[in-house]
Formats: structure tokens, C-alpha cells, sequence
């Protein structure tokens, strides 16, 4: 099976859109830096509101690291992101010297998606997830107060279903997408734009 068994796009785009995914099984390999750095550098790159670039990554790539992450990690998802070869918590700074920044989360999520399709084209894949500790986590990086903590994003090489624990390889397959009509409403909510 492929990713386009489980991804059909309304309209036509770019690859890059259907063929990225968030696969749990990872290969214990290492990422060359350059290789690494690129996705990084392709999230640098996001657009921001006002230019402020909120998001700052902190990552773990070396064993002693790693193990600071697991730390805060939840248990259900340590048993997959355990295996990651690198793992990155995306923060954003809430605040600017005029108050408050509305738009930090908007623009940390705009900096994952240039990391994760990155990742894509680079041979990687990337799992972005929710389920860990975020005030131990803040303390384990020391993070200060002024930031919010978004995902934790395992980064690697994609590993075989089969190495999954059994509950989790069912899931092991791209998800796919509500159709577009769903999504896109025409000069107010709920009006369909698409017919």
C-alpha cells in the first residue's frame, strides 16, 4: 500500500502535501547535521507576523539528551518516540516589547508545518505530539515563564510497522482528510463555497 491509498486531494497539489505523514516507527540511525539543520533552517524560514519569529526549538540528539525528553514524555508515546534520532520542542515567546503576541502559537504551527515538509523532502519523517508534561518540561530545558510550550516533534528515519507495539500498528497508516467543502465556507460560516 501507498500513501495515496489513503490520501485523495479534492484538487490537485503538490505531493509533498499527501506524501507527508506522521509515522510512530523509527529506525535508530543517526541524521547527519547538515541533513538535520536543514529542517530547521527550512522552519526559520516561516512566515510571521510583524517578523517577530517567536518559535525557538530545543533539541535532544545525543543519549544523555534524549533521556531529559523521555523524561516528560508520555508514557504511550515514549514507547515509539523513544527511537526517534532526534527530538525538538517547538516554543514561542508570548510576549513583545508592545504586550502581548496574539499570533505566537499561529506562527509556531506555521514553523512546524516548514520543519515537517522539510523533514518530508529530505528522506525523514516527523511526528509532532501533545502528550507530554509541559511544567516538567519547562523545568527540565529551563524554559522560561515567558514562552508556551506547543508539541514535542520526534524526527528520524521511518521504521517498519512491525515494530510497533500490536495496539499501535493499526494505526501505522496515513490519515486521511475531511473534504474540502467541509472546510471552506464563502462569505460566512457554514455558507458552502464548494458545491
Amino acid at each position: 500500500m501507498t500513501v495515496n491509498d489513503f490520501r485523495k486531494p479534492d484538487f490537485e497539489i503538490s505531493p509533498q502535501f499527501i506524501n507527508r505523514w506522521s509515522p510512530r516507527s523509527f529506525v535508530e540511525k543517526d541524521i547527519p547535521e547538515e541533513v538535520l539543520f536543514s529542517v530547521f533552517e527550512a522552519a526559520r524560514w516561516a512566515p510571521s507576523a510583524s517578523n517577530m519569529q517567536p518559535w525557538r526549538f530545543v533539541i535532544a540528539r545525543t543519549q544523555e539528551d534524549l533521556e531529559k525528553f523521555h523524561s516528560f514524555i508520555v508514557p504511550g508515546n515514549l514507547t515509539w518516540a523513544k527511537h526517534a534520532s532526534a527530538l525538538a520542542v517547538i516554543i514561542s515567546e508570548t510576549k513583545t516589547v508592545r504586550g502581548e503576541n496574539a499570533w505566537h502559537a499561529f506562527d509556531a504551527g506555521t514553523a512546524w508545518s516548514h520543519l515537517a515538509l522539510e523533514a518530508a523532502n529530505k528522506g525523514l519523517v516527523t511526528h509532532a505530539m501533545g502528550g507530554f508534561d509541559k511544567e516538567k518540561a519547562r523545568q527540565v530545558l529551563n524554559v522560561p515563564e515567558e514562552y508556551a510550550l506547543h508539541a514535542v516533534i520526534a524526527i528520524g528515519f521511518q521504521g517498519e510497522k512491525d515494530a510497533l507495539p500490536e495496539n499501535l500498528q493499526e494505526r501505522e497508516i496515513p490519515s486521511g482528510r475531511r473534504p474540502l467543502k467541509e472546510s471552506l465556507f464563502e462569505g460566512t460560516f457554514g455558507k458552502e463555497a464548494l458545491k
